[in-house]
């Protein structure tokens, strides 16, 4: 407790917000790129703490709410299959497709079982022999080696019953795509420390210097959000682009090269269509051709799946920035976590999920 406490001291979180108000001379717009930091920063009240012309907007950070329809679809019609076992993490299981849920398909006699570790769902493999064992690997950069441990074990024990649904989304081309919108507002970036105790922060380098604009890597505390925030301030007042790293504590400039080194081996960058924000050119991770074998897609003739995304949902919007959940007009009416029009709603990480717990009873939006 005595760790935590730190980076939620009152007085320290006091002297930076002091800081950032006397730093700040100009409208700025910060985008944090972590659905992580985006609870944080809604559920401590962070952002109402900040001068009127500091704004912060929530992008895609959330690897559930980025899922797209049909690979949730892809999930659903795997989870309907007598001889399969679907594994997932519990907060995929209430995310739409486009007609109903895994959590639906549940209730209704399906096989879905919610694990803890992809290795759960390969010891089920295992011991379920006479069934197909498919893990849904969806997440950032951050998840990405234990599914890519599954992946290589499942190989060299030879365990011919266990794939993948892997939906892996990478962050620096996401921010890519948010910059490269003609009507993106955001002058800097913080970006996730998780991911990036994984990656390193070299992969950020060439998209700040291109873009000219500053990304600071930082935690998930309050004081760790706001020393992010006035640094990423100090960067901007004085005109400089680059990368800083505000999470020393857990971030290497290098990430964790052991972690690196797996998933490069049983990994391959694709093009990646995102929810909300369509397709992003290499910006996903796939199984490389020699780990095939264990790819649920290609095993059960998955891969032309498509499905559309529901026209009343703007959580598009909210990923990109452009609209704050509480401006949508089915925030909180049409659209509940009961209820869900789209995965922001839903996910533990989204921002809807977010604004509707922590700011919708207050009636505060901003």
């Amino acid at each position: 407790m005595r760790f935590v406490d730190e980076f939620r001291d009152p007085q320290a979180a006091d002297a930076l917000v002091k800081a950032i108000r006397r730093t700040v001379t100009r409208p700025w717009t910060l985008m944090e790129v972590c659905g992580g930091q985006t609870h944080a920063i809604v559920r401590f009240g962070i952002d109402q703490l900040l001068p009127q012309s500091l704004t912060l907007v929530h992008g895609p950070g959330c690897p559930v709410c980025v899922t797209p329809i049909e690979q949730i679809d892809r999930a659903i019609t795997l989870a309907r299959r007598s001889d399969v076992i679907l594994c997932s993490y519990g907060d995929m299981l209430r995310v739409p497709g486009s007609g109903t849920d895994l959590l639906a398909e549940r209730a209704a006699g399906a096989d879905v079982r919610i694990v803890y570790s992809p290795m759960d769902a390969l010891t089920i493999a295992q011991k379920t022999p006479d069934r197909q064992v498919v893990f849904f690997a969806v997440g950032f950069e951050t998840t990405a080696p234990p599914n890519a441990m599954a992946v290589f074990q499942a190989q060299a024990m030879g365990v011919p019953n266990f794939s993948v649904l892997v939906s892996h989304v990478l962050v620096p081309p996401a921010i890519g795509a948010v910059l490269d919108d003609p009507d993106c507002l955001v002058n800097g970036f913080l970006a996730a420390g998780h991911v990036c105790t994984i990656m390193g922060c070299a992969e950020y380098e060439p998209i700040a210097r291109e873009r000219g604009v500053p990304i600071v890597v930082t935690g998930f505390e309050p004081v760790d959000i706001l020393a992010g925030i006035l640094r990423c301030v100090e960067m901007l007042e004085r005109g400089e682009n680059g990368v800083a790293n505000q999470y020393a504590r857990m971030v290497r400039a290098d990430g964790n090269p052991g972690a690196r080194r797996l998933c490069a081996q049983v990994f391959q960058t694709v093009d990646r269509k995102w929810r909300g924000l369509g397709s992003i050119p290499l910006s996903g991770w796939d199984l490389r051709p020699e780990y095939s074998d264990y790819d649920a897609a290609i095993r059960f003739g998955l891969q032309e799946m498509t499905a559309d995304e529901p026209v009343e949902c703007r959580s598009g919007l909210v990923l990109q920035g452009r609209m704050k959940p509480s401006d949508c007009p089915m925030f909180g009416s049409v659209c509940t976590p009961e209820r869900p029009l789209g995965a922001t709603m839903v996910s533990s990480e989204g921002a809807c999920a977010a604004y509707f717990r922590y700011r919708r009873r207050t009636g505060v939006s901003e």
